[in-house]
């Protein structure tokens, strides 16, 4: 109930239903009032024609002396009728059944009584005794009462016009009373509506609006003042309440966005360095000068004072620190150590403290650098300076992830120098296996020759004899000559750095140069991907059969098809129209078939000897582009390192 009393809409509905009752009195008053001033002014003409009918009717009767009787007579008799039809008029009477006054119907009754009793009787007598054609009694007398008595009656009519009139004048000021009094408190209500409503609903409204403007530019301290128990007060309320609301949510989001600003910038500094240590990384191996530069980034981003890199493992008593942006000093102070247990600790990222020279104890953070069951060493970082509180456990995260890219690093590094490593073993291999079959057998052949001639001159076997024999080692040493020119050309070989195809168009152009045989190529290896060794392999083969074609086969034409498959099957196929293999199977050894077959086991394919279409010879080899790292001579290799 006291809500509804307080209703804005109601208190307007009041105000609007007092102007529109106080219009309605007005209107109806006024309605009322003229309805009861409608017949006044005729009421007031007929009475005022009593008095002239009353000076008519005496005049008549002046004038009687003058006319002939029975002239005088119907004249007084017309007069008096007509003043009885005047006195009683509906014009009168209606203004006296509508409510008049009593003075009023008092002066009326007054002047009707007046009239019947006094007036009429003696005009009566006067007019019967006029008909009277034989014995006229003396009209003198009434004719002179009534004469004496007109003024006096003249003045009561006088008085019921007045009666009238005032009664009309009342009435005109009732109604102006009454419609100044409706017009004064229509302006009363419209003026305490006007107030109302500029108090109750223009100043709260301003109120609100300021504060809406205030919550639009993100001011939310604003509160509304206006809290009565109306429709603005609640409304006043619940823009409190719903300012404290949006207040607690920006400052939960400001507080989320702050959250996410710092996870944000957390993120960019750690994906910068991370991005940094893989760049380095991968720019150049992991040298003093690079991870220095990496263990200076580590600190700008975690505040530590100084950091090392020991290469090591655990249980290791001594460890090799190869890098450090700590003093000479510091690294002496901090390393005075039976071992470097405290460092390696149980392959952990640990917390440990350590005698820092003069300044005493200082804590220090050890993160191992692995990669997936290997450990090489560790990062160890002063916490001391901003980061003695230790760090965060992204940062932690973000330094084992940097350890971990230093660990691939480093173990990329290693199994480079591996891979460099069983390169060179191959190659000397090949060498030795190269020596052996050419140089070596062509020694042998020399060493028998002279042999022979040693025993031809000891025998004294003549001169032809020896000159034979001089001659089978001019041959033997011209042809050692020439093996070891083309073994100088096979250890001078470079890859072309194009790939594969191109070598092969190198090795091609370079044969046709060297002899009249018509040699084309025939490269089908599309977009397959060999490694260095496995491109050397293929070249040497594909050399080593041209070698045999121009010096053994008396071939006219030669191909080299090599072909791709894209399952990652590689066929090289090597065809010449020469003489063929013929009964000369025994010979294959010496046509360095067996260095072939060798580069084939170490491409983990096969090697195989056949005849061409064209009647010659022809050599294939197959093997998979994913089984060149994984052949048996490769692992033999690696396993012996």
């Amino acid at each position: 109930m006291t809500k509804r009393r307080k209703s804005l809409l109601l208190r307007l509905g009041m105000a609007m239903a007092g102007i529109t009752t106080l219009a309605l009195i007005g209107m109806l008053s006024s309605v009322l009032i003229a309805r009861t001033l409608d017949g006044f002014a005729a009421a007031i003409n007929q009475a005022g024609t009593l008095r002239m009918q009353s000076y008519r009717i005496a005049s008549s009767l002046i004038h009687a002396e003058r006319e002939s009787e029975q002239r005088a007579r119907i004249t007084t008799e017309q007069l008096v009728g007509e003043y009885n039809q005047r006195l009683l008029s509906p014009r009168i009477h209606n203004v006296l059944d509508k409510g008049a006054s009593d003075r009023v119907t008092q002066a009326y009754l007054a002047v009707e009584k007046h009239w019947q009793s006094q007036m009429e009787p003696p005009l009566q007598a006067y007019i019967a005794a006029q008909k009277q054609p034989f014995d006229k009694p003396d009209t003198e007398q009434q004719r002179a009462f009534y004469l004496a008595h007109v003024d006096r009656f003249v003045e009561d009519i006088h008085y019921f016009v007045k009666m009238l009139e005032l009664d009309a004048e009342e009435k005109t000021q009732q109604l102006h009373l009454i419609q100044l009094i409706s017009l004064v408190l229509t302006l009363i209500v419209v003026f305490v509506s006007l107030y109302l409503t500029q108090k109750d609903v223009l100043l709260p409204l301003r109120d609100l609006l300021s504060c809406a403007n205030a919550a639009r530019n993100r001011d939310f301290s604003v509160r509304s003042r206006y809290l009565n128990d109306d429709e603005l007060g609640q409304l006043g309320s619940a823009f409190n309440l719903m300012a404290e609301d949006l207040s607690r949510v920006y400052q939960d989001l400001e507080s989320r966005v702050k959250e996410k600003t710092a996870n944000l910038e957390r993120s960019n500094q750690s994906l910068e360095l991370l991005y940094a240590t893989s760049r380095r990384l991968s720019e150049s191996p992991p040298t003093t000068a690079v991870l220095t530069e990496l263990i200076r980034d580590i600190e700008r981003l975690t505040g530590c004072t100084g950091g090392s890199i020991c290469i090591g493992r655990p249980g290791d008593k001594q460890a090799y620190r190869l890098a450090t942006t700590q003093s000479a000093l510091q690294v002496h102070s901090d390393c005075q150590l039976p071992d470097c247990g405290d460092c390696f600790g149980n392959g952990e990222t640990h917390l440990f403290e350590a005698a820092s020279g003069s300044d005493g104890m200082s804590r220090y953070l050890s993160l191992p650098i692995r990669d997936q069951e290997q450990q090489y060493g560790a990062l160890v970082l002063a916490l001391s300076g901003p980061a003695g509180e230790g760090l965060d456990e992204w940062q932690q995260r973000l330094l084992e992830a940097v350890a971990s890219h230093i660990a691939i690093s480093i173990n990329m590094a290693r199994q480079a120098s591996q891979s460099r490593m069983l390169s060179l073993q191959e190659e000397r291999s090949v060498i030795a296996r190269e020596l052996h079959d050419s140089l070596a057998q062509s020694l042998s052949y020399l060493k028998i020759q002279v042999s022979r001639l040693e025993k031809e001159i000891k025998e004294g076997s003549g001169q032809s004899a020896a000159l034979q024999v001089s001659g089978m080692l001019r041959k033997g040493l011209n042809g050692a000559y020439r093996q070891l020119r083309e073994l100088l050309t096979t250890f001078r070989l470079r890859i072309n750095p194009e790939g594969l195809s191109a070598a092969l168009e190198d090795t091609v152009n370079e044969y046709r140069e060297r002899s009249s045989i018509e040699i084309t190529l025939d490269d089908r290896i599309a977009n397959c991907q060999f490694n260095p060794n496995a491109e050397i392999h293929v070249i040497q083969i594909v050399r080593e059969a041209l070698s045999n074609v121009l010096r053994h086969a008396s071939a006219t034409k030669a191909s080299v098809d090599v072909e791709c498959a894209a399952s990652g099957l590689v066929k090289v196929m090597i065809d010449d129209d020469g003489i063929g293999l013929g009964e000369e199977v025994e010979m294959l050894s010496h046509y360095g078939l067996p260095i072939m077959q060798e580069r084939a086991e170490w491409l983990g394919g096969k090697l195989s000897i056949g005849v061409s279409p064209s009647g010659g010879t022809r050599v294939t080899l197959t093997f998979s582009v994913s089984d060149t790292d994984g052949s048996p001579s490769h692992n033999h290799l690696v396993r012996g390192m």
